[in-house]
């Protein structure tokens, strides 16, 4: 285990500890704010420290971050494509009942992309052909902005709010909106089953930060395949 999972595991029990001991909203705000720092980029919270996300990105060409490596899965982008989306849906439809950053502006024209779900259950194809299209620096445009509103929602939660299950009128929503596919549906049916601590605990944080390794891990792999 490196430095950087040894620090962050400790911070998600310490957030963990916070948002189910039923103490003042302010101190399980604080330690997701920390967190979610973590696995964004460094300009989403104006911060001069870079993230692990920064880290990523930093010296990785567009061919790069569109390949999927062999024997591989996704690439860098399908994973930044993919845990966007779960925090935009997540975040906004389910735990504050407002629209998706995605629909407020024409971010699907933007990013040159022909889906609008989370990818979850994408066929190689369909990664790969999103891997080809989709515009790099929009998608690093929308993920700054669904980070700072990620924020904006979570500092406006009260104690009373962590314990509280989703209303299904927003889980609803998610299919309605086309934010996963139907084949999806057991990933909504465990978001319906979490709190809003809950939520918290896993697609801005925990879930992102797994799939960061994954593309940091995948950055590696390419560095390898490059060597004679």
């Amino acid at each position: 285990m490196t430095e950087r999972q040894t620090i962050f595991n400790r911070q998600q029990a310490a957030l963990r500890n916070a948002l189910t001991a039923g103490r003042d909203a302010q101190e399980a705000i604080e330690l997701f704010l920390d967190q979610q720092a973590r696995v964004h980029a460094a300009q989403t919270t104006f911060s001069n420290t870079p993230s692990l996300e920064d880290e990523i990105w930093e010296g990785l060409s567009e061919a790069g971050a569109r390949r999927i490596p062999a024997k591989g899965e996704h690439s860098i982008a399908w994973i930044f494509w993919h845990i966007t989306r779960i925090e935009d849906t997540t975040m906004n439809l389910l735990v504050a009942g407002s629209p998706q950053v995605f629909n407020l502006e024409p971010w699907k024209e933007r990013l040159k992309v022909a889906v609008e779900d989370s990818g979850n259950s994408m066929s190689p194809g369909e990664i790969l052909r999103l891997c080809e299209s989709i515009d790099l620096a929009e998608l690093r445009s929308y993920r700054t902005r669904v980070g700072r509103r990620t924020r904006e929602i979570v500092q406006g939660l009260k104690t009373e709010d962590f314990n509280c299950k989703v209303d299904p009128v927003r889980l609803q929503r998610v299919m309605d909106e086309g934010a996963l596919v139907e084949s999806s549906r057991p990933i909504l049916e465990y978001w319906g089953g979490r709190t809003i601590a809950g939520l918290l605990l896993m697609p801005p944080t925990r879930h992102s930060f797994i799939h960061l390794n994954e593309a940091a891990h995948i950055k590696q792999k390419l560095k390898k395949e490059k060597q004679p």
